[in-house]
């Protein structure tokens, strides 16, 4: 069985070889697959840079890197042409590919993940109902601010930018990306609280 810091290694390696994989010849176009993964691209040196001053765990770490596999994967297919999705759109007739869906819940989960552990290990908030409602918020103005990224590419280039907004068509992409945001970060608390709380435990003592 690994230990933390080995499973650690495996991930980051697992994550930086898959990255690698898909800038060779993705089925995006490059300006996609680079604004679609650039977020993994910061990700992988800034975990590198802060491991030995704060090393995270390994749930968040297991979460951090199944958000970044979302991500390359959209960046390779786009998120409006993601294969296995297609055919369950096709499948049970969908109006649409939901691979963003996916993607929007994920980024939900990470940073409450990510602000939970943060926010308990150098704040003075404890466990409960404040805390809860705080990790909320924070995910939910990262998803804002990741829905403004995604304007400021619409009004820059808006050709070049349909395929990383991955809208299809839907009026109201924005508000479901920060609802299925928040769903995240609900499920992340509900399911995961406890998890974090005992390797918090162990990594801090």
């Amino acid at each position: 069985m690994l230990t933390s810091n080995k499973e650690k290694v495996v991930w980051l390696s697992l994550v930086s070889i898959a990255l690698l994989v898909s800038a060779i010849d993705p089925v995006a176009d490059r300006l996609t697959w680079f604004m679609e993964t650039v977020p993994v691209m910061i990700a992988i040196p800034t975990l590198l840079i802060t491991h030995r001053q704060f090393p995270l765990t390994i749930i968040s770490v297991r979460a951090i890197s199944l958000f970044a596999f979302i991500l390359i994967v959209g960046g390779y297919y786009t998120y409006a042409e993601n294969p296995l999705f297609e055919w369950i759109q096709q499948t049970f007739d969908l109006a649409r590919n939901h691979y963003d869906r996916l993607g929007h819940f994920i980024q939900g989960v990470v940073p409450a993940l990510l602000s939970r552990e943060i926010l308990l290990r150098t704040s003075p908030l404890q466990r409960g109902k404040w805390l809860f409602f705080i990790v909320c918020s924070i995910s939910l103005a990262i998803s804002a601010c990741y829905e403004f990224v995604e304007w400021a590419a619409a009004v820059i280039n808006a050709q070049a930018a349909e395929a990383f907004l991955g809208t299809q068509g839907d009026n109201w992409d924005t508000q479901w990306d920060m609802f299925l945001a928040l769903n995240g970060s609900l499920f992340a608390q509900w399911f995961f609280a406890r998890i974090q709380d005992r390797q918090l435990g162990v990594l801090l003592h």
